[in-house]
């Protein structure tokens, strides 16, 4: 990760907190920032990584307009993944937890911490209610490589195998491929306006394909 991507991703941060403040004084943004950009860094990572981090705050800027608070959207999905062991299974339940004790000491209040660890913790279903909007878009930017293009879509599965090297072959491959198939018996994969429309046919194709290779191999 070069210097200019580093910056560029601490102004991001320093912006959307300021912003979740809401005129609130708080402390310097650059420690938290750094802190969550070494987490995001970490070895064992190899699709949880930087990447998914700048990848999907771009979609929920693509999908902004449809949240109702965008910037504890952007503030979740900056948490929703900073704690990933890929050997457990508790690790949006700990991301929300470090958000909770994190953003009261940055200087955001009780009410808006309180959402950005309920949007994390959303991250383990994806499945927003209705009126969620802050939950769609996040859940929508999180799954949003489902419908990258083959090329990409091959990259991200590849990542996610090297992720769980430690899993015998056979075994990954049961549970990857029970884990595309509870995807596409999903009623609908994404939930804005925009994602159903750009992204629900890309997404299922590639996750069908996927199965399909995963049965021949």
């Amino acid at each position: 990760m070069t210097d200019a991507v580093v910056a560029d991703l601490r102004a991001r941060w320093t912006r959307t907190l300021v912003a979740a403040r809401a005129g609130a004084d708080g402390p310097d943004p650059g420690p938290y920032a750094d802190n969550l950009l070494a987490r995001w860094a970490e070895p064992q990572r190899r699709y949880h990584t930087t990447a998914h981090l700048i990848a999907v705050l771009d979609h929920v800027d693509t999908l902004a307009g449809h949240a109702a608070d965008p910037d504890l959207v952007r503030l979740a999905a900056w948490f929703h993944d900073a704690v990933y062991l890929p050997d457990r299974s508790e690790n949006e339940e700990r991301s929300a937890r470090l958000a909770e004790r994190a953003l009261p000491e940055a200087g955001l209040s009780t009410e808006t911490t309180a959402e950005v660890a309920r949007l994390v913790r959303l991250t383990v279903t994806h499945d927003p209610a209705d009126d969620d909007s802050n939950g769609q878009v996040l859940c929508d930017a999180d799954l949003a490589i489902l419908a990258a293009a083959p090329e990409a879509y091959a990259a991200y599965a590849a990542a996610v195998r090297e992720e769980y090297a430690f899993v015998p072959e056979e075994a990954f491959r049961d549970g990857r491929a029970a884990v595309l198939r509870q995807l596409l018996r999903l009623p609908r994969l994404f939930h804005t306006p925009h994602g159903a429309r750009e992204w629900e046919e890309p997404a299922r194709h590639n996750l069908t394909v996927e199965l399909e290779l995963l049965a021949a191999s």
